[in-house]
């Protein structure tokens, strides 16, 4: 088969972009994914791949307008007019096949449930299998229009246990801070529901494939078992307080950040640390690269 040479990126979540840095960082595409609006992209830079995320944007469109995001409905439109640009630089051919084999990563979800739903209780007309049908529709929405676009090798990365970052234990675990259960049985429910309606796309898909990508497995697993990793806290993150800082909150200059953030499974409140998403990263890309790389199993 004839190898990608392009990588475009939809980045909506509470997971970092560190963890995507090393997908195709592996996979020798580039050292760094630009923004699609950054000013100073070259005409290489989109014609090798660029990233369309938002910070805290979601499948449920409250959840952008909760947080000031761009919504995924304006990442299509940025998506089409990108399109335009590289129909423009390279000819129809060349942008045809640059849509045909492209990976293209989805990632949103943990902010619809942490932050709308449960944090901001804007959806409270809605029971949680009820919300994560909203959510999953959204999705499928969102996925049908790469698809019509011209996307064939589309990965969703499902929603992580938000239940056991170390922002929800403080917001809502107790005076303990254990790990919220209800936060990471909805994220479960969710992403059950997500990978059936992906199974559902791609059968109807005549070339390509929607492929379900677990991430809530393998760090609830470490952050169950964090002594087999040389981990030493998973309940707090490593700067700051660890307990609710994130983003621009957070930063090396803290006069209470950690000494030694190897030792953490958390970079802030709602990230993990590098050295974690390294252990996450070789089984998922073990596990899922075929499945990006093949039409409907068959390479």
């Amino acid at each position: 088969m004839v190898f990608f040479l392009w990588f475009s990126l939809f980045f909506l979540s509470l997971l970092s972009l560190v963890f995507f840095l090393f997908f195709f960082q592996a996979l020798g595409i580039k050292d760094l994914l630009p923004a699609y609006n950054d000013p100073s992209l070259g005409p290489n830079d989109l014609l090798t791949g660029v990233s369309f995320a938002s910070g805290a944007a979601g499948y449920d469109p409250l959840t952008s307008q909760l947080a000031m995001a761009i919504s995924m409905d304006k990442q299509m439109e940025m998506f089409k007019e990108y399109l335009a640009k590289v129909t423009t630089i390279g000819g129809k051919k060349k942008a045809k096949s640059i849509l045909s084999e492209s990976i293209y990563l989805v990632v949103a979800g943990s902010d619809d449930l942490a932050n709308t739903y449960f944090g901001a209780r804007a959806r409270n007309d809605y029971d949680i299998p009820a919300y994560a049908d909203l959510m999953v529709q959204g999705a499928s929405s969102f996925i049908q229009g790469l698809y019509n676009l011209g996307a064939r090798r589309i990965g969703v990365l499902g929603t992580p246990p938000i239940g056991c970052l170390p922002s929800q234990r403080t917001l809502a675990g107790g005076e303990a801070r254990n790990c919220v259960d209800n936060y990471n049985q909805a994220a479960q429910i969710f992403n059950s529901k997500l990978s059936s309606a992906l199974d559902k796309l791609t059968s109807k898909f005549v070339h390509g494939r929607a492929v379900y990508v677990d991430i809530y497995t393998p760090l609830q697993y470490i952050v169950e078992h964090p002594h087999e990793y040389g981990f030493e806290e998973v309940t707090r993150g490593c700067c700051g307080t660890g307990t609710i800082e994130s983003t621009i909150l957070c930063n090396q200059l803290n006069p209470f950040t950690c000494k030694d953030v190897t030792k953490y499974v958390f970079w802030d409140s709602y990230h993990p640390t590098e050295r974690a998403y390294k252990i996450l990263f070789g089984p998922i890309i073990k596990k899922y690269l075929n499945s990006f790389l093949c039409d409907k199993g068959v390479c």
